[in-house]
């Protein structure tokens, strides 16, 4: 734990010397999330290069950072239309039964596995790139393990890893930490329960929570077998992320369910929310008398 203080001290809570910090996100509402810290890091003095593919959504250089780009074999409009595909997919799948909601599961397995593999070729197969990651001698890697790219440079680099994350289908955060989830208050993802089950509710919960371990292995096949080729050992996703230094849980305690935290999970929810304005003011005259 001496370790994790060490680098929130360091990187956010600022320090006479300033940091050299990795970045590596996730497209989407993921990079949006992670984008203000990640300038603020970089406001403070702290070092902080951000790597993202040629073709993205929403990814592009950020203030007070240094952007480095990979080539990948997508362009911006490809990566939309299989997006759109998929979610057109997912909401149109009736969800009335507990057997719906058990296909849905597993479907979104299925999906994920191609998704999220798509940008570590291109990254972790650049020697050049790789070896200007290394020569910057990072203190730290702040990514989103949506993606497993960042978290197989953390351990190419062998440098501590930062997570920043929103719950994931197979609950790697759960199974990686080896955090307690009893299945029967703390309900799967997707099965829309409570944390107030009937008997049948924590029945299909606990099969649910027994299929977990098998799951993760499912949807990261791909990045398993990229892992063990670049690290030159058999390994896995589930076994890099146990030695992960944080989590920083991109959601809010006061709308999650109950349920166990390591001491190394921070709630950090609300990231994507902009400060509000002040409301302009109004004058009497503006408002007309009935």
């Amino acid at each position: 734990m001496a370790g994790v203080w060490l680098l929130l001290s360091l990187f956010f809570l600022g320090s006479a010397e300033a940091g050299k910090l990795l970045v590596i996100p996730s497209d989407g509402s993921h990079w949006l999330g992670m984008k203000p810290i990640v300038e603020e890091l970089g406001r403070r003095g702290n070092q902080v290069v951000v790597v993202i593919p040629e073709s993205s959504l929403s990814m592009g250089p950020s203030q007070n950072t240094t952007t480095l780009t990979f080539p990948v074999n997508y362009t911006k409009a490809e990566l939309h239309a299989l997006l759109e595909g998929g979610l057109t997919t997912i909401l149109s799948i009736d969800l009335s039964s507990d057997l719906s909601k058990f296909l849905l599961f597993f479907y979104q397995m299925n999906l994920l596995q191609s998704f999220i593999v798509r940008n570590a070729e291109g990254l972790l197969f650049n020697e050049d790139l790789m070896k200007k990651l290394r020569d910057y001698s990072f203190d730290a890697i702040l990514t989103d393990p949506f993606e497993p790219v960042g978290v197989i440079v953390s351990e190419y680099l062998s440098i501590p890893a930062i997570y920043m994350q929103i719950n994931l289908p197979c609950g790697v955060d759960t199974l990686a930490s080896q955090c307690p989830s009893p299945p029967s208050y703390v309900p799967q993802r997707n099965t829309h329960f409570t944390d107030q089950m009937n008997l049948w509710q924590r029945s299909v919960n606990l099969v649910r929570t027994l299929l977990q371990p098998m799951a993760c292995r499912y949807m990261h096949t791909y990045a398993d077998e990229i892992a063990s080729r670049v690290l030159q050992r058999k390994t896995s996703m589930v076994e890099i992320m146990g030695r992960a230094a944080l989590w920083f849980m991109r959601f809010d305690f006061a709308f999650e369910f109950p349920r166990p935290l390591m001491p190394n999970m921070v709630m950090i929810g609300g990231m994507a929310t902009k400060k509000p304005k002040p409301l302009s003011q109004v004058s009497s005259h503006n408002y007309i008398c009935m």
